[in-house]
């Protein structure tokens, strides 16, 4: 059942972060109104704002973790899943890694690339069909899935080299987000959940 933890996962060390009710512990920037809650998920459909994690779980602040989330896009969705952000007030966030959500959208960053560092181009999972993400950080590596299929294997590497504008994309600690990129693009996010890792 969407949105609860069974026993075994509870003492496995899973946590959720979205009661599956309310957009409670979670805060939008630029445009609220692009989120929302219907039928047990998460709904981003509207101008350009992003979904930041403010709730009690580690204190909103995680470093080596797991995190599964269910995810549906539709048609021409392009969204992501950031870690290791912070909370901002407008734009796009500086800080962190955006896991590529985007099945058949014009850019060709697929779902489960880190985007612009260790981007995936095939698509996994169609539209209008709920996927597993999952994402892990261990230190300076993290690895990506959609579903059982590995879509991104990378290890940092010292000295960070990137693109303009992505300068501060590297592994640190930080929250969560979820990215609604422009009015066209709606994704369903639902069972978001959480293992800190040592």
């Amino acid at each position: 059942m969407p949105n609860t933890l069974t026993a075994e996962e509870t003492a496995a060390g899973w946590q959720l972060l979205f009661d599956g009710k309310s957009l409670e512990h979670w805060r939008a920037s630029d445009q609220p109104g692009s989120f929302s809650v219907k039928d047990g998920a998460i709904v981003v459909r509207g101008p350009r704002s992003h979904l930041f994690y403010t709730g009690p779980v580690q204190q909103h602040d995680f470093k080596n973790f797991e995190l599964k989330v269910e995810v549906m896009t539709f048609p021409k969705a392009n969204s992501g899943v950031y870690f290791h952000t912070k909370w901002q007030e407008v734009g796009w966030p500086e800080l962190g890694y955006e896991v590529q959500v985007n099945n058949s959208h014009s850019d060709p960053s697929r779902t489960g690339g880190l985007w612009g560092v260790q981007d995936y181009m095939k698509v996994v999972s169609p539209d209008h069909q709920w996927f597993t993400l999952t994402v892990r950080v261990e230190g300076k590596h993290v690895t990506t899935f959609v579903n059982s299929e590995k879509t991104a294997d990378y290890t940092e590497e010292s000295p960070i080299v990137r693109k303009k504008g992505l300068e501060k994309r590297y592994i640190a600690s930080g929250t969560f987000a979820l990215q609604g990129h422009d009015p066209e693009s709606e994704a369903h996010f639902r069972n978001i959940r959480v293992k800190v890792l040592p």
